[in-house]
This record gives structure tokens, sequence and C-alpha cells, in this order.
């Protein structure tokens, strides 16, 4: 597969702009065991969070556009997984009844507990 192509898929380009229309491609592409593994357990989706922030970080994301790409995980999963424990099941029911703003300072803290775990 040609590199072009491959960028193609990442929400994020090598030169480091942020594709956040192609975020939900790339959660797809996630195979259903992995994402099962993922959403199973709330401190291993704080651990997969922190590594996918660690690596945004490194290619030089800020704050801001680490919390819009965790607006669009945060919308996909609300939309297309069920809640499988407790935390996720509040994280869902606060996505649903806020609006666009507050839905967006609750990725930001998502990011930011996600940076502290």
């Amino acid at each position: 597969m040609s590199d072009n192509i491959k960028e193609q898929q990442h929400a994020v380009t090598k030169d480091g702009e942020l594709q956040t229309d192609k975020v939900e491609q790339t959660i797809d592409r996630i195979s259903d065991d992995k994402k099962d593994k993922i959403l199973q357990d709330f401190e291993e989706f704080k651990k997969y969070l922190h590594n996918r922030i660690k690596i945004g970080e490194s290619i030089g994301l800020g704050e801001e556009q680490l919390a819009k790409v965790a607006e669009k995980v945060a919308g996909y999963l609300a939309a297309n997984e069920e809640p499988r424990n407790s935390e996720e099941k509040l994280l869902q029911e606060l996505w649903k009844v806020g609006d666009q703003d507050q839905r967006h300072k609750l990725a930001h803290l998502l990011v930011r507990l996600a940076q502290n775990s």
C-alpha cells in the first residue's frame, strides 16, 4: 500500500494535520475483539486513550486538537456502542444531555483524565 493511501486512512496526516472527519473511519478499523477489550474495563479504556494522547502529543497536537478528536470519539461511542460498565454509562448519559459546548468541555476533561492515567 502506498504511503499516500496509508495516510488517507488516518485522522492525522504525517504533517500533523488533524482530519476529524476521518476519526470514525479509524475507529471502524479496530477489530471487534480489540474494541471489546478496550471498552470492557474503564481502566483499560483510559489506558488506551492515554496511549493515543501520547502519540498525538508526540506529533505536536495540542489540547484543543486532542479534545476535538476526543469529542469525535465520544460522539461515535455514544451513537454506536453500548456502555460496558457504569463509568461508560455515566459518560454516555452526560453526553446525551449536554449541548455542543458542554460536550466539548467534557471532551477536554476526558483528555485531561487520560493524560493523568
